[in-house]
């Protein structure tokens, strides 16, 4: 079995691959998560998680290592709302979250043995109509300043406030581990 490399911070995306029983170490990628402007906004997660995994291949001296890095967005009506920048920002994004249906978009990377190995899972969340005070208490409580959209799934907020969900819940939490592990397999990595 090769040695993994979870090319991410985020405690959400290492309980998952922990679920799914695979070994792996993090390794953080210190990248500006910036893309090009005409880029389409569905492709967005995939490019920045590329450039998360390229940027710990050049850490790496083992051949055989797997990178995994992954990107997540959330898209509403074509406007990208990613993590907020303050308190004021959270709220905004929550707003136009409430009573609303949008769109969950995970990019993943996998560097192995030379290649690049790409992929995208996108799911449909709709929120119901949220008060002023839900919004504003989630935001208080929970700090939802390092999640894009401004919340987090398995929060509270998601608890009250998810009307319904299309796809993989998973891959809202930010990533889509069954589809990961299928290609990991296809690989033959695990």
């Amino acid at each position: 079995m090769s040695a993994i490399i979870l090319a991410s911070q985020s405690p959400r995306r290492k309980m998952l691959l922990e679920w799914a029983e695979i070994s792996f170490e993090v390794v953080v990628a210190d990248i500006e998560e910036n893309y090009p402007s005409d880029l389409s906004k569905h492709l967005v997660p995939e490019y920045i998680a590329a450039n998360k995994a390229l940027a710990i291949k050049e850490k790496v001296s083992q051949k055989d290592t797997c990178i995994i890095a992954a990107d997540t967005i959330v898209l509403l009506n074509d406007e990208i709302l990613g993590k907020p920048l303050d308190t004021a920002d959270a709220i905004k994004s929550l707003e136009k979250l409430s009573g609303n249906l949008h769109e969950v978009i995970t990019g993943v990377a996998i560097y192995y043995k030379g290649e690049l190995h790409q992929f995208s899972q996108t799911t449909q969340v709709k929120f119901h109509d949220l008060t002023e005070e839900q919004i504003r208490f989630y935001v208080d409580q929970y700090k939802p300043f390092d999640k894009a959209g401004a919340y987090a799934i398995q929060e509270w907020i998601g608890v009250i406030g998810i009307e319904s969900i299309q796809g993989d819940f998973y891959n809202v939490m930010g990533l889509p581990v069954s589809k990961l592990v299928q290609k990991l397999q296809q690989l033959k990595v695990v």
